[in-house]
């Protein structure tokens, strides 16, 4: 049996959708822009910026789902522009110094807000 995640520490849903679903032993967390939490605003600054706020929303979630990071087993990364990958790559190494997850990244034409970037996370108990 599922259980729908939700936690106001973590932006709210802004369609028909969970934040994040637990499934027992797996937990699939919807993709997370930098939304503040607090005021729904896209938070300021460059690719670098926005990818330390997705990271403090997916903390959030996976928290209120009793889980942190080093449970993360796949991430898929949406970009509108691989040009800022290598920026993006630097923060993302932070968040996994070790044995990282295994992941996707794609360019998309456009995010939601006109954010740079997306990440969506699948984390294992």
């Amino acid at each position: 049996m599922s259980k729908v995640i939700h936690t106001t520490n973590a932006p709210a849903a802004v369609g028909p959708y969970s934040q994040a679903i637990d499934c027992g032993d797996l937990v699939f967390c919807s993709g997370q822009i930098p939304l503040v939490p607090a005021t729904g605003e896209v938070v300021e600054g460059g690719v670098e910026a926005q990818t330390r706020q997705i990271f403090a929303n997916i903390q959030a979630v996976l928290t209120e789902a009793g889980l942190s990071l080093a449970n993360v087993v796949k991430t898929t990364v949406f970009m509108t522009d691989l040009g800022q990958f290598g920026a993006f790559n630097e923060v993302y190494g932070w968040y996994f110094p070790e044995n990282p997850p295994a992941r996707s990244c794609v360019e998309v034409s456009k995010l939601p807000k006109g954010v740079s970037v997306e990440i969506e996370v699948i984390a294992k108990r």
